[in-house]
């Protein structure tokens, strides 16, 4: 009979959990996202902005990855400023590949060195880190303009890194993907390659085509190879520009994402991937409560290529990506991986790792596309952490309010690191599609506690 239901639940409930949400990530300020598939699995870098910021005062870099486009995993900051001896400042805009096992993080920072900014590369085994500055120096230094890298390895194994604002620059990588040879190219920017004007003042009451500003972002398609870029001055659009060698000459296309105000951002910065099947673009707004031109944060939008190639139009939306397959509850899952959240933020820890932090009454963190199928969880546990009252996890089914499949009481642990795994029974049935709610309760006021892994049995 359990069997039978969970069949009709699959074919009759509501696709309430097949939608998205942008920003899709909602526990702290994220900028300038740089996808990558690696393994079946979609990670993207992002820059962070801090709270309350009155500039581009960046002092790290964060990773998050999803195999379902709808449920995003914090893997915390693996790589920061203090990881670059010759850096003091500004961790803007990164992009990360991988080549023969190793993972090759390219960032721009300002260089104690010449007194500007420089480009970095970092190195690490994995996808999420640990980073290690792999040259102790920069790979690139002397130019105010020296930001924004993206990488690109083409099918016969060489490499192209591209940067830059307002000017953009190329070299092409050796095969250690940490050094070049000969000198830094500098790209003629032409309003056939790349829109117009281009430092010559503009017409009032003249509609312009849009000229390269900053962001580059590299790839190729087919046989074309696409330069995607902030565009414009301020406030800034997305264009594109296509060539058929990887160094050029280039020829201008259009405009991708206009300029629009609903963005709440001034500055805008994209990257573009295939994954499962699908093309998406990333970008970032600052539609988060208290966010702006230097509180951002990154979305994303499903597209399809027109069939010559050409990129259409896109438009910044709070819909995002649908998902594309469901999320396995059972088993364990990390607290910080949510399709949507309010209130909460993350924290890490060497001896953790990431978790849910900053959890107050009221509070709660959510996972869309839930498959129970029919297996209906008969226990809910969770490792939990609290230095005073604690409180409790109710497990609730498609929205804040709705039927509560298990009641987690959260006792005091003895500190905010002192991990204590709880076990509870489930109240209800849940057999099919669902999403899914952690809602937070306890005292009004304080901190309650800190959430790291959760599971259904």
């Amino acid at each position: 009979m359990k069997n039978i239901l969970a069949i009709i639940t699959l074919l009759t409930l509501p696709a309430t959990a097949t939608q998205a949400r942008n920003p899709f990530v909602q526990t702290c300020y994220t900028t300038d996202p740089a996808p990558m598939v690696h393994n079946d699995t979609l990670y993207v870098y992002t820059g962070h902005d801090e709270n309350k910021a009155d500039f581009f005062w960046m002092q790290e870099w964060r990773v998050y990855s999803t195999t379902d486009m709808a449920n995003w995993t914090d893997h915390g900051s693996p790589l920061a400023i203090e990881d670059f001896e010759w850096a003091d400042d500004r961790a803007w805009a990164p992009q990360c590949v991988e080549r023969n096992g190793k993972f090759y993080f390219y960032v721009p920072l300002h260089s104690r060195l010449s007194g500007t900014m420089a480009i970095g590369v970092a190195v690490g085994d994995s996808p999420t880190g640990p980073f290690k500055d792999a040259l102790g120096k920069p790979l690139a230094d002397g130019s105010w303009d020296y930001i924004d890298p993206t990488v690109f390895i083409d099918n016969d194994g060489q490499a192209y890194l591209y940067w830059g604002n307002p000017e953009l620059y190329y070299v092409k990588l050796n095969p250690d993907m940490i050094s070049f040879e000969g000198d830094i190219q500098k790209i003629e920017q032409t309003p056939e390659s790349f829109g117009e004007p281009k430092f010559v003042p503009m017409e009032a009451d003249k509609k312009y085509r849009s000229t390269y500003t900053e962001g580059p972002w590299f790839y190729k398609r087919g046989k074309k190879y696409y330069m995607i870029y902030a565009a414009g001055g301020i406030p800034e659009n997305i264009s594109y520009s296509t060539s058929d060698k990887p160094t050029g000459p280039w020829r201008y296309q259009g405009v991708i994402m206009p300029q629009t105000d609903w963005t709440n951002s001034f500055t805008n910065h994209s990257g573009i991937i295939d994954y499962k099947g699908k093309s998406y673009f990333f970008y970032h707004t600052g539609r988060l409560p208290g966010g702006g031109g230097f509180a951002r944060s990154i979305a994303v939008e499903p597209f399809e290529y027109n069939s010559d190639g050409s990129i259409p139009t896109v438009r910044p939306s709070e819909v995002g990506a649908e998902a594309i397959a469901y999320f396995e509850p059972f088993g364990r899952h990390e607290a910080e991986t949510m399709a949507w959240s309010d209130g909460v933020s993350t924290r890490q820890s060497d001896e953790t790792g990431v978790y849910v932090s900053d959890i107050h009454n009221g509070d709660y963190t959510m996972l869309e596309n839930v498959n129970f199928g029919s297996g209906n969880p008969r226990k809910f546990g969770a490792s939990v952490a609290s230095g005073r009252r604690g409180g409790s996890i109710e497990v609730r089914m498609d929205s804040v309010a709705g039927p509560v499949i298990a009641v987690l009481d959260v006792p005091a642990t003895g500190g905010w690191e002192k991990w204590q795994y709880i076990e509870t029974d489930a109240r209800i049935e849940a057999l099919g599609i669902h999403d899914i709610y952690f809602v937070f309760t306890g005292r009004k006021g304080p901190e309650l506690f800190n959430f790291d892994y959760w599971t259904f049995k």
